[in-house]
Parts: structure tokens; C-alpha cells; sequence
């Protein structure tokens, strides 16, 4: 027990509940439990903590026996960032694929559905959707997870993103504000900076936000990096002037009037941890009108008593109002009784449930299981471009998919496959697959390929120099090879024929693998 206060007073209430940690393992540990019963009104759900479908409605269900409202958060923006789906690949496309198609109806339908599932298995809140313009293709952690680089475009599907969740009864946290599109830096790693002037933010960057606050957004989560047109010297996580002097602000005045409950990306990123600390980071964004402090992925209990005690020692010593942590505090707590009227209130049958296991396997289904599920699938074919192919194309015989595999990207993790491989090979019997990395020729994979049709996976190919290499080496092997692009189609396409799925999630692999397959 901490040394600072007696964990039930008010004040230590009041920190706990701006705290949204994650934690390790299938079930809420005994300290999650002990929080949880002591203020604790968020937490975090991550890949390492679902097996099933099943196994998550128990766990959601194990949280709400302590605290009924619990806000009940997790990363789920489909396409290639998944939690549900972490081991076997997403049933949506993700953001760019439903740019790319460009039917806002679609990508309503795309997250209603998405945020369906996250209901029944008792997930409250979802990450997502990303409303940044992803304006610098060099960007490694945002590309295919925003809508486009066309502000307008990113703004209509960012809002028809949020009201599809909304209708399923879960909170869209719209992120990352004011904007993480125009970086070749990645704010997990490093400290990102954006210098772009004032106008061009307003007309870029903040359109997609502004959207969202005008569909209803009641989340909006903060993006670690600096702006200097905005604050040359904090990062957007714990600077007054962008949260409070900008997102805060009303409209009349030049803000954009949000209202709702302001959250910070992880602040164990190493953009925060590394420069300013997690215990001060803390603070800080309190201080600059953050109201929940998403932990993240480390979360233990430890961790969760020091950033607790830490906000409470600050406001002793002055350094917080006492007056702007009880506001953060209501603010979380008011999200969590509306999420938990929509869960009472009948807003989709298995979100009734309680998080009931029997409600919960259609959660984790595939994309052809019912009507409503294989709207994933039906976006993902929507989104596929196919450029040349008039001889290459169909493919009748198993094939060689030579994949070019890059560093995953920090948000989507290590874990959650991708490629085309598995898909081609259902419907191809003999199909097998090699991965590649730096290093790779492309005549390993000729040779390995022999006289079978051969088909090349590249992820961000404009990204990539050692990819770029190894692609024209195997194309001058093997000028028959196909091509499929599941990364951001930023360069030329190439091959004897080329597709672009604008996504690495499983339902754009099978899309692929059916226009590969498909008569001409």
C-alpha cells in the first residue's frame, strides 16, 4: 500500500481513475481486481491477453464483477492493427483500403461491425480510428492505418468511423491528435516533430479532428510529438497550449470545441519515458488537460501505484490543481456510465449479454460467416487495383510467393501474420511460401521457384531501398513474376501484373488470392 494516502479518499480515487493500465495474462490478475474495487475505472486489453473469444467475454466479464462501468479499452482498427484477431490476421481492411474504395457508407458498416464484435466480448472502447493525414510517405508507423493523404477524404471517413462505433455502443478514441501523418519518425522509438506552419495544419491536419468532434467524438486521443507552430517546446501529450488552447478551445474562438474525454497515447513510448519520464509525463499531461493516462502494454501494478502516487504528491505539493485532476476524473467516469447505458440499454444483442461467453464466438468469426461479417471481406475487394496481368493472369498451378518481409511496424507488433501465402495456397493446392529480408537478391527466390508461377508480396516498397533491390533482381530473373503490393502503393506498379491491397490484413490477402485466381 502506498505510503502517500490510504488507497479510498478522494483524491487517490481521483488518480486511479485517470489511469488505464494493461496487464499480462488470459484473466485480471489480483491487483487489477484490487484497483479496480479502490477507483480504477480503465483498462487496457492487448494481444497477449486474448486466446478466444470466448476466454475475452470471461475476462471483460471477471472486470465487471468489481466495477459494473469499467471502461474497457483495446487497439482494434482492423486491417493490419488487430487485437481480437492478433493470430490469425484481421477480418476488416484497414483505414486505407476503405479510403481507397471512398464509400463512407462502407466504412460506417466496417466499423459498426468491428465495434459489434468488440461488444460482445464485452470491449467497451476502441483505439481507433486514426484520423491522421498521412501526408509524408516515409512514415513508418502511420500508412496504410490512415485513410489517405487527402485531408477531405480522411476527414468523411474519420466521422463515418465514429458514428459507426458509436452505434455499436463503443467509444471511438480518434487519434492522434493534432496529427501524426507528416512524420518519418516513429513516436514509440524516438521524439517526432512536425514543422509544418500554422495555416497548413488548420487546413491539413486538424480537418479530420474537427470532423470527428462534429460526428460526435467522445474520445480523442494525443499524439506524442512536437508541433513548434503550435508548442515549440512540449509535445502535444502534455502541452496546455494544444489541449487545452486548441482542442478545448471553442470553435468561436479558433479551437475545435471538444468536449469529451481527452487520452494519451501510451506514455511508456519511449517519445515520453525517454525524455520527460513516465511519473512526470504523467503530471505533465494532467496539467496540460489530458483526463485519461493509457499505461499501455507494461502495466503492472507497481508501475500503476507509482503514477498514482505520483499525480497525488503533486497536487500536495501544487504542481496540479487539485481542481483539474477531479475534472479529469468525472470526465472518465461520466464516458463510463454512458458505455455502460449502452451496454444495459439493449444497443446490439450480445452487448446486452454482460460479456456472456455463450454470446461471444461470432466475435472472433471469419468474413463469411453471416451477412453482417462479410462486409470485411466485401471492402477488401472493393479496394484491390490490378494493373497489366493480361497474360500473367489467372493463375491455374501452385505457385511460389516469395515474400519481402520489413520490420513490423511498432504499432501493429511482431505477431499478427500477414502475406498472401496462406490464401493463394486454399485455393492453389501446392502453393508455398519464402520470406526475405534485407539482404535478399531475388535470384534465391528464382532459383527456389523453378519452373512454378512465381508472385512477389512487397509491403511499402517506396519505403524500403534493400526491397526495391531485391524485387528488380527477381523481376530480372523472373519478368513473368506477379506483384502484390499490401503495404501504401506509393511506387510504380511492376510485374507482369500488379495488385494493390492497400492493407496486410488476412481479408485483403484473400482478396488478392481471388483476383489471382479469378477467369479472365
Amino acid at each position: 500500500m502506498s505510503t502517500v494516502m490510504q488507497a479510498g479518499s478522494t483524491l487517490t480515487r481521483d488518480a486511479l481513475t485517470v489511469l488505464q493500465p494493461g496487464f499480462g495474462g488470459l484473466r485480471p490478475p489480483a491487483w487489477l481486481l484490487r484497483r479496480l474495487d479502490e477507483g480504477l475505472t480503465g483498462v487496457g486489453l492487448f494481444g497477449r491477453n486474448v486466446r478466444d473469444a470466448g476466454q475475452v467475454a470471461d475476462l471483460t466479464a471477471e472486470l465487471r464483477s468489481v466495477r459494473p462501468e469499467v471502461l474497457v479499452a483495446m487497439d482494434e482498427e482492423g486491417g493490419d492493427v488487430t487485437r481480437l484477431e492478433v493470430r490469425r490476421g484481421s477480418s476488416f481492411p484497414g483505414a486505407l483500403a476503405l479510403g481507397a474504395v471512398d464509400d463512407t457508407a462502407l466504412t460506417r458498416a466496417v466499423y459498426r461491425e468491428l465495434g459489434r464484435r468488440l461488444a460482445e466480448v464485452g470491449v467497451t472502447m476502441d483505439w481507433a480510428p486514426c484520423a491522421d493525414v498521412n501526408s509524408d510517405p516515409r512514415n513508418p508507423v502511420i500508412g496504410v492505418r490512415s485513410f489517405g493523404a487527402d485531408p477531405a477524404l480522411a476527414a468523411r471517413h474519420t466521422a463515418a468511423a465514429v458514428r459507426g462505433l458509436h452505434e455499436a455502443g463503443v467509444v471511438a478514441v480518434v487519434k492522434h491528435f493534432p496529427g501524426h501523418g507528416d512524420t518519418s519518425v516513429d513516436s514509440h522509438l524516438a521524439l517526432p516533430r512536425i514543422d509544418a506552419p500554422l495555416d497548413v495544419l488548420r487546413e491539413r491536419e486538424l480537418v479530420p479532428f474537427r470532423a470527428a468532434v462534429q460526428a460526435g467524438a467522445k474520445a480523442v486521443m494525443t499524439a506524442h510529438l512536437v508541433v513548434p507552430a503550435l508548442d515549440p517546446e512540449r509535445p502535444a501529450t502534455l502541452s496546455h497550449r494544444v489541449l487545452t488552447g486548441l482542442l478545448r478551445r471553442p470553435q468561436a474562438e479558433g479551437g475545435l470545441g471538444f468536449d469529451g474525454v481527452i487520452s494519451t497515447d501510451a506514455i511508456e513510448m519511449q517519445a515520453i519515458a525517454d525524455t520527460y519520464g513516465m511519473a512526470r509525463g504523467a503530471v505533465l499531461a494532467l496539467a496540460a488537460g489530458a483526463d485519461a493516462l493509457c499505461i499501455g502494454f507494461h502495466g503492472d501494478d507497481e508501475l500503476l501505484l507509482s503514477l498514482r502516487d505520483a499525480i497525488v504528491a503533486a497536487v500536495r505539493a501544487g504542481e496540479l490543481a487539485e481542481e483539474r485532476l477531479a475534472d479529469a476524473a468525472a470526465r472518465v467516469r461520466a464516458l463510463a456510465r454512458w458505455t455502460a447505458e449502452q451496454r444495459t440499454g439493449g444497443r446490439g444483442a450480445a452487448a446486452a449479454a454482460q460479456g456472456s461467453a455463450s454470446a461471444a464466438p461470432a466475435a472472433l468469426a471469419g468474413p463469411a460467416d453471416s451477412a453482417d461479417s462479410a462486409v470485411g471481406l466485401t471492402a477488401a475487394r472493393r479496394a484491390l487495383r490490378t494493373t497489366g496481368g493480361a497474360g500473367a493472369l489467372p493463375l491455374t498451378a501452385p505457385a511460389y510467393v516469395a515474400c519481402f518481409t520489413p520490420v513490423a511496424n511498432s504499432a501493429a507488433g511482431e505477431e499478427t501474420p500477414w502475406g498472401l501465402g496462406p490464401e493463394l495456397a486454399r485455393l492453389l493446392p501446392g502453393t508455398t511460401s519464402g520470406s526475405y529480408g534485407p539482404g535478399a537478391t531475388g535470384g534465391d527466390a528464382a532459383a527456389i521457384a523453378g519452373e512454378r508461377p512465381v508472385v512477389a508480396v512487397v509491403r511499402d516498397l517506396h519505403r524500403h531501398a534493400w526491397m526495391r533491390t531485391a524485387l528488380a533482381g527477381l523481376l530480372a530473373a523472373r519478368p513473368d513474376t506477379v506483384v502484390v503490393e499490401m503495404g501504401v502503393p506509393q511506387s510504380p506498379p511492376q510485374g507482369a501484373a500488379h495488385l494493390a491491397t492497400h492493407g496486410a490484413s488476412r481479408v485483403c490477402a484473400a482478396a488478392a488470392a481471388e483476383a489471382l485466381t479469378a477467369p479472365r
